[in-house]
């Protein structure tokens, strides 16, 4: 039987043509496009058939699972009911054992080539027995899996970069899955955990336009980390007059003031937290008061400084930042500017 479109299983679930709009709305708003392109969304995924998805789960935490589960537009049920086949997932399937590896076997081959691979977690290289699932290893699973995707998607920190697993001294040989897979597109979304509506807004994108977004030189989609936390950050006017919190409850802290001198790394670092924010949109961790520890960059827990300013950590040129805390304005701003530059260059430069 020929697998429905998007728009019979809303008709069926008794979805209205305006709640359908107002879902096509949501989504418009989360891939950073106008209001006016809901229409064209309703029209794509009307006719789009549910894309079978797989998740696998490596050398992880849980977190990013858990943060799928807290999206808030489009919401998780949405998207297992009305947009997409959640067909194998360790954490969140009701099968376990030979039964969850049936499942995962069956959706790969009954979507050969067209099914969407998640992988949440890194992938140890140092000893196949590490970490294995019914006695597979990882990184044989990867492979396996990965032959038969239309694309793979690196969910967290830790598949899209290796992220703690893969920190100093990287006892198990963590790597990226990118590091793996080298004959398929992998869009990284990183973060520890990632943003939720981040994580559902790329599978939106694939099942509106049938394609991969645009990435950036670290294979994240640019409408996502096209910008960096500072940029859209509420405290950058106190950035750029020059004034820091120099504790947690000191005055400025109060005020709040930066929190640059606190080790906020929001400067450097590309994600939407500030904009989409967390908790169906109530805060960020600097809207909370803690400051950005740049956990959507590469090798963020090696760079250390967690609440030291830039200039005290291992962020590369971003060091010179540590200037905008003594300057003020001029070299606040300047140093912000310059790190912009370097990461729309190195955009332009990549292949």
């Amino acid at each position: 039987m020929p697998s429905k479109t998007l728009g019979e299983s809303l008709f069926e679930r008794g979805v209205s043509r305006r709640g359908f709009l107002k879902y096509c709305t949501a989504l418009a708003s989360i891939m950073a496009l106008p209001p006016t392109a809901a229409s064209a969304i309703a029209a794509a995924l009307e006719k789009a058939k549910k894309p079978s998805v797989i998740w696998l789960e490596f050398q992880a935490c849980t977190g990013c699972t858990e943060s799928l589960t807290r999206s808030h537009a489009p919401t998780l049920e949405d998207l297992i009911f009305d947009s997409i086949s959640l067909d194998s997932h360790d954490t969140l399937q009701a099968a376990a054992g030979h039964g969850a590896e049936q499942a995962r076997e069956q959706a790969m081959k009954d979507n050969w080539g067209n099914y969407l691979l998640l992988v949440d977690g890194s992938v140890p290289l140092g000893n196949p027995g590490f970490s294995t699932i019914g006695g597979v290893s990882n990184l044989e699973m990867l492979q396996e899996t990965a032959k038969g995707a239309a694309a793979v998607i690196a969910i967290g920190t830790c598949a899209a970069y290796g992220g703690l697993p893969k920190a100093s001294p990287n006892p198990t040989g963590a790597v990226a899955v990118s590091d793996v897979i080298k004959d398929k597109p992998v869009i990284n979304i990183p973060g520890c955990p990632p943003v939720p509506v981040v994580i559902t807004g790329v599978l939106a994108h694939y099942l509106t336009f049938g394609t991969i977004p645009e990435l950036d030189l670290h294979g994240r989609p640019l409408a996502f980390y096209g910008q960096s936390i500072h940029d859209r950050c509420y405290r950058r006017p106190f950035y750029e007059k020059g004034r820091f919190a120099e504790s947690f409850d000191d005055e400025g802290a109060k005020e709040g003031w930066c929190l640059y001198k606190l080790g906020c790394k929001g400067p450097i670092t590309y994600n939407a937290c500030a904009t989409v924010k967390w908790n169906d949109g109530v805060s960020f961790p600097i809207e909370s008061g803690h400051p950005c520890l740049g956990c959507s960059e590469p090798d963020f827990w090696d760079k250390g400084s967690f609440y030291q300013a830039l200039a005290q950590g291992q962020w590369g040129s971003a060091a010179g930042l540590g200037t905008a805390a003594a300057v003020g304005i001029a070299a606040g701003a300047g140093a912000a500017l310059l790190a912009r530059r370097k990461q729309h260059q190195a955009r332009e430069e990549q292949p």
